[in-house]
C-alpha cells in the first residue's frame, strides 16, 4: 500500500471573511462572515449546509482560488493568503472530475508529478501504488471517456493524492454518481483518507454523507458557522431548531419546564409529564427534540397520541402520530411480532430521558 511520505498539515481559519457584490442591488453582503475554525492534522472534516451558506466560498479561500477580504488562513501553522493555488499544499478533488479527455488514466494521474519534474522511475512507482490504493491498477492504459463515474472519480481521487498534498480538499466530488455509487464511493473516500493519514476538508450538502465519512462536521448557515461537532454531538445535541432539522429528520414537542429531578429536567407536554436529561438551567417554554428512532409506541406510555399513518418501510414501521395539536414522526424498526397500529387507532409514546433533547426558546 502507498504510503504518504509527508505529515498532514493542519488548518486554522483566522475570522476570514469574503465580501461580494449583489448584482441586483449593487450592495456588498458577506458570503462568508468572520470564519474561524482549527482543523486538526490527519482529520477528516466537512464543509456542511444548504445551498449559499458560504460552505464552498470557504473550501475555495482554502485552496486559493478566492481570497478573503478579511482575516487569515493558516496551513502547517503557515499564513497562505498571499500564496496562489499551486504554491499551497493543498489538492483538490473536484465535482467534474477535471480529468483530461486526450490523457489515459496513467498518464492524468501522473501529470501533476511531471509538472514538478519528478523523475521518470519516481513517477512510474508513486503512480503505480496510488492506483493500487484506489483499486485501478488493471486500467492504466485506459482512455477516462472509457471509464465508469465511478472509475473516473477514482482517476480524479487518485491524481490528487499521489502529490502528496497536506491537506486534501473536496468539493461535492460524489453529486454526479447515483445514489448506490455515492454510498460506495464515500465509504472508499473515508477508508483511502485513514490508510494515509492525510488532513480532508470535504463540502457536501448532502447530511448523511457527512455523517458517514467526518471526524467533525461543520454546519453553515448564511454565511456563519451553525454548529461545529463530531457527527454524534451535532446529531443528538443540536444547538439550534436549524441544526436538529438540517441533520437528519427531527420531532420538536413544545414543553413547559416545571422543575428539575436529579439530572433530568422535568417537563410538562400538553399537561403530562416527561423527563428530560439535561444539564442546562432552564425555565419556561422550550422544545423537546426527538428523533423519529427514539420513540416507542404501545398501548400505554407517557403521551397520549392518535395515529394518522401507519406505513410498512421494511426495515420499519413508519408512524405519524397526533399529540395535542403537534405531528410526531415515529421510526418504529424491526416491527416484525409486534403489534401493528393503524390509522385512527388509540396509543401512547415512550421515550427515554437521555433521547430527548432540550432546546429553551
Amino acid at each position: 500500500m502507498a504510503a504518504n511520505k509527508k505529515e498532514p498539515k493542519g488548518v486554522r481559519l483566522d475570522h476570514i471573511s469574503k465580501i461580494y457584490k449583489d448584482p441586483k442591488t449593487g450592495k456588498d453582503f458577506y458570503a462568508v462572515h468572520d470564519v474561524a475554525l482549527e482543523i486538526e492534522p490527519g482529520s477528516f472534516v466537512t464543509l456542511l449546509g444548504p445551498s449559499g451558506c458560504g460552505k464552498t466560498t470557504t473550501l475555495r479561500m482554502i485552496a486559493g482560488f478566492e481570497s478573503p477580504d478579511e482575516g487569515e488562513i493558516y496551513l502547517g501553522g503557515e499564513p497562505i493568503n498571499e500564496l496562489t493555488p499551486n504554491k499551497r499544499d493543498t489538492a483538490m478533488v473536484f465535482q467534474s472530475y477535471a480529468l483530461f479527455p486526450h490523457y489515459n488514466v496513467f498518464d492524468n494521474v501522473a501529470y501533476g508529478l511531471r509538472l514538478r519534474k519528478v523523475p521518470k522511475d519516481e513517477i512510474r512507482e508513486r503512480v503505480t501504488n496510488i492506483l493500487k490504493l484506489v483499486e485501478l491498477s488493471d486500467m492504466e492504459q485506459r482512455m477516462t471517456n472509457q471509464l465508469s463515474g465511478g472509475q473516473q472519480q477514482r482517476v480524479a481521487l487518485a491524481r490528487a493524492l499521489v502529490v502528496e498534498p497536506g491537506v486534501l480538499l473536496f468539493d461535492e466530488p460524489l453529486s454526479n454518481l447515483d445514489a448506490k455509487l455515492r454510498v460506495q464511493m464515500r465509504t472508499e473516500i473515508r477508508r483511502i483518507q485513514q490508510a494515509l493519514g492525510i488532513t480532508a476538508i470535504y463540502v457536501t450538502h448532502d447530511q448523511s454523507e457527512a455523517m458517514a465519512i467526518s471526524d467533525n462536521i461543520i454546519l453553515m448557515k448564511g454565511g456563519v458557522i451553525a454548529q461545529m461537532g463530531s457527527p454524534t454531538e451535532i446529531y443528538y445535541h443540536p444547538n439550534s431548531e436549524f441544526v436538529a432539522d438540517f441533520i437528519g429528520e427531527c420531532n420538536f414537542l413544545p414543553c413547559t419546564i416545571t422543575g428539575r429531578e436529579g439530572s433530568d429536567v422535568v417537563a410538562e407536554v400538553y399537561g403530562h409529564p416527561v423527563r428530560v436529561l439535561s444539564d442546562k438551567e432552564t425555565t419556561g417554554n422550550a422544545e423537546i427534540v426527538l428523533r423519529p428512532e427514539a420513540i416507542e409506541i404501545a398501548d400505554q406510555g407517557q403521551l397520549p397520541c392518535k395515529v394518522e399513518l401507519s406505513c410498512f418501510m421494511g426495515s420499519y414501521q413508519n408512524y405519524h402520530v397526533r399529540i395535542g395539536d403537534t405531528l410526531i414522526k415515529i421510526a418504529d424498526n424491526c416491527p416484525i411480532g409486534r403489534k401493528i397500529y393503524q390509522v385512527g387507532d388509540d396509543a401512547f409514546i415512550s421515550f427515554r430521558s437521555e433521547c430527548a433533547h432540550l432546546l429553551a426558546n
